[in-house]
């Protein structure tokens, strides 16, 4: 049975995928063109439909199992969780217990072997690749641990090209992304190359960039774990304030012990099972 932990209310989540590179292949605009006032902002067209209920997402049964030289490698073991609705998850454990395969089962890049994945009421096991594809690009962001962004380009265009990708109105581009950028507190940093950036304002223009289309589920695997303990606070508080202000949900993976305490709910993962 997984470990659960509430919290106090707040005072007032690798390498890019394949999607991403092909995009990253179109030119970036830097002047943008409006689409017209009949466009409706895509936070507009959300906020019209009726308020859902249940959870974001449910796994049940979950296994995965990998064929390797030496035979079958379970990897996870009949893993049955949930996520809320606006909440901050985090799945903790050491390296190889399982936490970045169930992230990757969750968030479509990878098919459970036996079991279902239901994401916002969609049977998330039996979609076809491209389905998945689709369900990605508008309602998932994600977060790597290696920040995956493109090196040619500025975090304003690094963050533009998800808005690109998701195929958001281009009249709604120029504001997104100076408000994104503004959010994590890169306003005036957002014309500069990742290498131009340390490794924490690397990470917030990752989380820049995965909100920026406004998902429903945020995936973040390991988002702290290059940090120091000042720069993983700071993030922290950003994922804190987006959950609250985008109202999204975050999901993350962590086996840093001190950030546990801002997280709605935790689950324990040892060795493929939830303990």
């Amino acid at each position: 049975m997984a470990w659960l932990r509430k919290k106090s209310p707040p005072t007032n989540e690798t390498t890019a995928t394949i999607e991403e590179a092909a995009a990253a292949a179109e030119p970036v605009e830097e002047t943008l063109a409006g689409m017209g006032d009949n466009v409706k902002p895509k936070a507009k067209e959300r906020a019209a439909e009726p308020e859902p209920t249940g959870p974001l997402l449910t796994v049940k049964g979950v296994e995965r199992v990998f064929h390797v030289a030496g035979g079958p490698l379970h990897v996870l073991k009949g893993i049955d969780a949930r996520i809320e609705r606006r909440e901050l998850l985090m799945l903790r454990g050491r390296s190889g217990s399982g936490k970045t395969t169930l992230l990757n089962m969750i968030g479509g890049l990878d098919q459970p072997t036996k079991g279902e994945i239901w994401f916002d009421g969609k049977p998330f096991h039996k979609l076809s690749d491209d389905k998945r594809t689709v369900v990605r690009r508008r309602d998932m962001g994600f977060i790597f641990q290696a920040y995956a962004l493109m090196p040619m380009l500025s975090a304003y265009e690094n963050v533009e090209l998800t808005l690109r990708m998701a195929q958001v109105p281009r009249g709604e581009w120029k504001r997104r992304v100076t408000e994104v950028l503004d959010m994590v507190g890169l306003a005036k940093r957002m014309h500069h190359r990742p290498f131009e950036l340390s490794g924490g304002e690397q990470q917030r223009v990752a989380i820049a960039k995965s909100i920026a289309h406004r998902p429903k589920l945020l995936l973040a695997d390991e988002p702290t774990a290059e940090l120091d303990s000042q720069m993983s606070a700071q993030i922290m508080s950003v994922f804190q304030h987006i959950i609250q202000t985008e109202n999204m949900t975050i999901c993350m993976t962590t086996h840093d012990p001190t950030i546990l305490e801002v997280a709605d709910r935790v689950y324990e993962m040892m060795d493929g099972r939830l303990v």
